[in-house]
């Protein structure tokens, strides 16, 4: 019941001619979010995988060492 409701706001709203153009274009907005969550998800793994090598292999020098 409550979907019903909804759905005819969205109608009422937007009219019927636009709502598969507003639906495409939040599924777009959706995929691209979803894409560049997981390109954050990556490179905070790699930083974090990086991070675990250098103090498992403390050969890097730093300039405290020098």
């Amino acid at each position: 019941m409550e979907l019903a409701v909804i759905l005819l706001i969205a109608v009422l709203l937007f009219g019927a001619n636009k709502i598969p153009k507003l639906a495409r274009s939040t599924g777009e907005a959706m995929g691209e979010f979803k894409k560049g969550r997981e390109e954050v998800e990556t490179e905070l793994r790699e930083m974090r995988d990086s991070g675990s090598d250098t103090e498992q292999n403390p050969t890097v020098e730093t300039e405290a060492d020098a």
